[in-house]
């Protein structure tokens, strides 16, 4: 099958959802499909084969993207134009939005499905109000088919009217977007020697971008409340969004207002094998969600995979306290330093924690999600004849 994946955000733009593209797209390139991810431009590419990337002449996903995108998709001709849809990636621009509509009139069109990566409106102009809504749902509801990522997703979506008569709704979570893979010849120690880690002292790890909802500014006051043998990662925490960069420069300041400079190292964007270095080394997770743990979070399930003992929030994910991990409430620095200073002296707890989270990241393996997407897609086709 010829599969086009359109992503506005693919590395080595930093994000989530371009981490996914790459992977999904691995993944089925694997089970013998023929795979092309169509994405924008970037200042720099690191394009390798096998997996196809076709960058479209667009730094913005404003309403000339319908014509380029449509261009692509008469050279490439696939079976499938399977859209990863979060609005920030887009510029919370709308045009993204009404493409299957222009799409579905076109003569031998591909099957179009999109996965919603998050459900947020974008942005019109003020006081748009309803009608920000709406241009979201016509996007779920012009394609075939939609991906959920999660079942509270999958309920809103249903409410919207997905699934009735020939459309499809289905439910395929996210994987870790990132796979265990330190470099050749890793060693923990010599790592944590080069973080300037004594064997004394204990590294949290944060992994992921900065925003508001990531709860980096709780995690940076749990922080002064510990002893000065505790130090602090933070594994990527690029900020893309102005209002990420707003608040990453929040994040800066309460680090040094804190003093906390000398514990805290920010590493900036890190290649695949870097990062899972740089998880491998610590010794716990702190990822203090502000809107609460859920499955549609790749990095959540990246240290879950590598086997770190995380702390986290409550939220939608079925994760089981003192088992997958240790949950802590939102927005509480004490709570969290107090889980963070007894996770830490406490080795059994760890190793529970490690095997029981890594246990449930196994569950969300990218063959089992790229067999769910064929399956999908061969439905798709089969009811178009």
């Amino acid at each position: 099958m010829n599969i086009v994946l359109l992503s506005a955000e693919y590395p080595p733009v930093p994000g989530g959802v371009g981490d996914y593209t790459r992977n999904l797209g691995m993944a089925l390139l694997q089970r013998g499909h023929e795979v092309t991810v169509l994405t924008g431009m970037a200042d720099s590419a690191d394009d390798h084969p096998p997996l196809r990337v076709a960058r479209l002449p667009l730094r913005q996903w404003d309403w000339r993207c319908w014509r380029v995108v449509r261009r692509a998709l008469d050279d490439l001709k696939p079976d499938v134009l399977h859209t990863q849809y979060q609005t920030g990636a887009y510029g919370m621009h709308p045009a993204i939005n009404f493409l299957p509509r222009r799409l579905r009139s076109q003569a031998n069109r591909p099957c179009l499905v999109v996965t919603a990566h998050d459900l947020l409106p974008p942005y019109l102009f003020p006081k748009a109000g309803p009608l920000r809504d709406w241009v979201t749902r016509r996007l779920m509801l012009d394609v075939d088919a939609v991906v959920a990522t999660n079942e509270a997703d999958e309920a809103r979506l249903r409410r919207w009217g997905a699934g009735q008569g020939r459309h499809t709704l289905a439910v395929i979570p996210i994987g870790a977007n990132l796979a265990v893979t330190p470099p050749p010849g890793w060693d923990r120690h010599e790592w944590r020697a080069r973080l300037g880690i004594a064997p004394e002292m204990t590294l949290i790890a944060y992994f992921g971008l900065m925003s508001r909802s990531k709860g980096v500014d709780t995690l940076v006051q749990a922080l002064a409340r510990l002893p000065e043998t505790f130090r602090l990662i933070v594994v990527g925490g690029e900020a893309t969004a102005p209002q990420d960069r707003v608040y990453a420069d929040e994040v800066q300041r309460l680090i040094a207002a804190l003093c906390l400079s000398d514990r805290v190292t920010m590493t900036g964007y890190c290649d695949a094998a870097t990062v899972s270095a740089h998880l491998l080394a610590a010794d716990l997770a702190a990822l203090p969600f502000a809107d609460g743990a859920s499955f549609r979070r790749g990095s959540l399930l990246a240290t879950l995979a590598h086997g770190v003992p995380t702390i986290t929030t409550p939220g939608d994910a079925a994760l089981i306290d003192h088992t997958h991990v240790l949950l802590t409430p939102a927005g509480d620095p004490d709570a969290l330093a107090g889980t963070i200073a007894r996770l830490a002296n406490d080795p059994a707890l760890r190793e529970g924690l490690s095997a029981g989270g890594a246990a449930l990241a196994g569950r969300f393996s990218w063959e089992v999600i790229a067999r769910q997407h064929e399956e999908l897609y061969h439905g798709l086709r089969n009811a178009r004849g």
